[in-house]
C-alpha cells in the first residue's frame, strides 16, 4: 500500500530539537522525503536523488538530496552566483584552486546535483543575467585559472520568486526561457488557506517557543477573511467592492500577523491573544503607506467589520483604536 506523504506535524518533531530557529525543508521532512527515496519506482536523473515524478510528489503532496542554497536579496552579488576568493590566500600565492571560494551554484555543477536560488527575482537585473550563460552553456569561466567547469549530468537549478511582492525587479524574458516556469496560485478557498495558516502558526509556536497560547480557530478565520478581502477587492460574498492596499498580504503574512499577535501576547499580556494583540500585528501588515493605507483600512473598518456584528465588535473596536 502507498504512503500518504503529509506535512505533519509528528513528522516534524525531530527538526525541532536543539536551538536551531528554523531548518531547511530537506531536514524538516526528512521522514516524508525517506518514504519517497524507498518507494520511487521511477529511475532519477544523473546525481539525483528521487525521480522528478518524486520530487513533484514531495513539493504538492501525494502518495507514495539536500540542495545547494542561494538565498536571493538586494544585495547579492555576482560573485555569490558564480565564485569568489580567499583574498588572504590570493594575496600570498596568487590565483589557485586552494583560493577559490565556490559558490553554491558552481558546487552544484562540480558534483552534478540541485541548487536552488531563493527569491531570485531580489537580485538585481544585472546578478539575475549572470544566471543566463551559465544555464545556456552549462559552465562558468574561470578566466584568472585560465579554466572553465563544466557542469556534470543531474545539475538542475530550482529558482523561487513571489511575484506578488513589490519592487522586486522581474525576469528577463531571456532568463525565464532558461526555466520552466511553475505558477503556484494563493489557496483557491478559504478553508484550504485557513488549514495552511493555522498548522504554520503550530509550528512557529514550536521553532520560536512563543509563550502564549495558538489563537482559537476563529481568530485565524478572522485574519484569514479580512487578507483575502483586502487581497481581492471584494468581500467573500461578492456583494461589495473594497479599496486594495499597497501591501502584498499574502498566506505568509497572515501567518506572520498570528505569530506576531502571539509574541505580544506572551511578553506583555496574559499569554491568550486578544483582539487588541491581533489589531496592533494587523495594524502594521496592512497599513504600509502611511497615507494611502490608513484610509483604505479605515473604509475597510468602517463599511464592512462593523457591519459584522457582536462577534466581530471587539476586533472592530480595537482596530479602529490603532488606526486613529
Amino acid at each position: 500500500m502507498a504512503k500518504k506523504i503529509e506535512q505533519s506535524t509528528a513528522g516534524d518533531k525531530a527538526a525541532h530539537n536543539g536551538d536551531t530557529l528554523r531548518e531547511p525543508a530537506e531536514k524538516i521532512f526528512a521522514r516524508e522525503i525517506e518514504a519517497l527515496i524507498a518507494a520511487d519506482k521511477d529511475e532519477a536523473p544523473p546525481g539525483w536523488k528521487m525521480s522528478p515524478r518524486a520530487v513533484l510528489t514531495y513539493i504538492c503532496g501525494g502518495t507514495t538530496g539536500t540542495t545547494k542554497v542561494v538565498q536571493g536579496t538586494a544585495g547579492t552579488t555576482e560573485e555569490q552566483v558564480r565564485y569568489t576568493w580567499n583574498y588572504a590566500m590570493l594575496i600570498a600565492r596568487g590565483p589557485s584552486r586552494e583560493a577559490l571560494v565556490r559558490s553554491p551554484i558552481l558546487r552544484a555543477m562540480e558534483t552534478g546535483s540541485l541548487a536552488r536560488f531563493e527569491e531570485i527575482t531580489r537580485c538585481a537585473s544585472e546578478v539575475q543575467d549572470a544566471m543566463i550563460s551559465l544555464l545556456s552553456e552549462k559552465r562558468i569561466s574561470i578566466p584568472e585559472l585560465e579554466t572553465e567547469v563544466p557542469a556534470k549530468k543531474g545539475f538542475s537549478v530550482i529558482a523561487t520568486a513571489n511575484t506578488r511582492d513589490r519592487g522586486v525587479n522581474d525576469m528577463s524574458a531571456a532568463l525565464k526561457r532558461r526555466f520552466n516556469i511553475v505558477v503556484l496560485p494563493t489557496p483557491k478557498t478559504i478553508e484550504s488557506e485557513i488549514d495552511i495558516v493555522g498548522k504554520r502558526v503550530r509550528d512557529l509556536t514550536v521553532n520560536l517557543g512563543l509563550k502564549a497560547r495558538i489563537p482559537a480557530a476563529d481568530a485565524i478565520e478572522k485574519v484569514v477573511t479580512i487578507f483575502r478581502e483586502l487581497r481581492t477587492g471584494q468581500t467573500l460574498d461578492g456583494k461589495s467592492k473594497l479599496k486594495t492596499p499597497s501591501g502584498v498580504l499574502s498566506t505568509a503574512e497572515a501567518i506572520s500577523v498570528l505569530a506576531n499577535s502571539m509574541a505580544l501576547a506572551g511578553s506583555f499580556g496574559s499569554g491568550e491573544v486578544t483582539a487588541q494583540d491581533l489589531a496592533a500585528a494587523l495594524q502594521g501588515s496592512v497599513v504600509r503607506d502611511e497615507e494611502k493605507d490608513r484610509v483604505v483600512w479605515q473604509e475597510y473598518l468602517s463599511n464592512v467589520l462593523k457591519k459584522r456584528g457582536s462577534e466581530w465588535r471587539p476586533l472592530f473596536n480595537a482596530c479602529s483604536e490603532h488606526n486613529d
